[in-house]
């Protein structure tokens, strides 16, 4: 049977007006029917009669235009004017008239702005909460790990334990230093100004040697280091995870714990305190030179001064806070490696995250330690 390209019929001198639609409707003829649509479609009133009996073959192509021509209200009722049509092609006239249907567009509701407060506290509530957890899951399975580790000396990674403490020591005790001596200075210049109205210069000593034995040397040292070496764990780590080289490691049958993070965390251990001690002593040498050079305290004043009037505990409550920080630290640092997607953005983000986690950890911990050793009277 040869194909009929398809057509369109008017007959204007009957009564109603006929549309005769005829011959193959299908994707061969598609650029002449639509034409022919665009040609009759303004001229089709609603009480006009359609006429398929003659109408061939019938694809989607051909529905699609044979819906545009005719309007979804009229598809709709198709079984009342033509109910000779086979109910195959009279089933895809009606899927594509619904497919077609543009859906109603409605202006979704407009929040109250206290909702849309709420809604974001409750969210960023939820994060933290998310990210707590997740903290203290990786801090078990970190110290489930460094103890069975710990009686087995052949799995220890020396090589990689001695890389990062240079990395994370070593490498940082310029920059502690520098800044730690001038704040230290900074500290006894406006001690000084404030003591010298009360004619107390002499205590310039004793608030420079509390401030960094107690709290600058310690709190300085670990925010430099989570700026420093928990975006570096991070990136490393992260750079790792998008490279699929922490799955090559799972799949040669190692722990990335074991690997990755214990060298990590036990050179944090041991680097901080190393550090805060530096600090420590750059920041009372800052407080040394500026008593030295503008209040006429010499340095054996000073120093006899310190061994006067400060006890061991204030050094010991100040290096007893380092390994704390510096294990939290590690963690955090850590932890955002493995949350890494694999993209350079997420490296990103999750690195200043673990930055923004890390100072803001350590600063809340300094804070509640701070209170407890005062109930203490330590």
């Amino acid at each position: 049977m040869q194909p009929t390209p398809g057509s369109l019929h008017t007959q204007t001198d009957t009564q109603p007006a006929t549309l005769r639609i005829a011959g193959d409707w299908t994707l061969a003829h598609y650029p002449a029917l639509k034409q022919a649509v665009a040609r009759q479609h303004a001229q089709i009133g609603e009480d006009w009669r359609i006429d398929l009996d003659a109408l061939g073959e019938l694809d989607t192509a051909g529905a699609g235009l044979l819906v545009e021509l005719l309007g979804q209200q009229r598809i709709a009722t198709l079984n009342t004017w033509a109910g000779d049509l086979p109910q195959a092609r009279a089933a895809l006239l009606r899927t594509l008239a619904n497919a077609m249907q543009a859906p109603e567009e409605t202006e979704p509701p407009r929040p109250f702005a206290l909702t849309e407060v709420l809604a974001h506290i409750g969210q960023t509530m939820e994060t933290i909460w998310r990210q707590q957890r997740d903290l203290l899951g990786f801090m078990g399975l970190t110290l489930q790990t460094l103890l069975a580790n710990l009686p087995r000396p052949r799995r220890w990674r020396i090589t990689s334990l001695v890389a990062h403490i240079e990395q994370t020591g070593l490498d940082a005790i310029p920059i502690v230093a520098l800044l730690t001596f001038l704040v230290g200075a900074v500290v006894a210049f406006l001690g000084a100004t404030v003591l010298q109205e009360f004619g107390a210069s002499v205590y310039t000593v004793n608030l420079v040697a509390f401030s960094f034995l107690r709290e600058f040397g310690v709190l300085l040292a670990a925010i430099l280091l989570a700026g420093r070496t928990a975006s570096a764990f991070t990136a490393q780590i992260g750079s790792m995870k998008a490279n699929e080289e922490i799955d090559a490691i799972r799949t040669l049958g190692l722990s990335p714990i074991e690997l990755l993070v214990l060298p990590r965390v036990l050179a944090m251990l041991i680097t901080l305190p190393i550090l805060t001690f530096i600090g420590m002593l750059s920041g009372i040498l800052g407080g040394l030179a500026v008593c030295a050079l503008a209040l006429d305290i010499s340095p054996a004043m000073f120093l006899g001064i310190l061994q006067r009037d400060i006890t061991v505990s204030h050094f010991l409550v100040g290096i007893g806070k380092a390994p704390v920080f510096a294990f939290l630290i590690a963690v955090i640092g850590c932890l955002e490696g493995f949350k890494v997607s694999g993209s350079a953005q997420s490296v990103g983000e999750h690195t200043t995250s673990s930055v923004v986690q890390s100072i803001f950890m350590v600063i809340l911990l300094d804070a509640i330690a701070a209170l407890f050793f005062m109930e203490m009277d330590w």
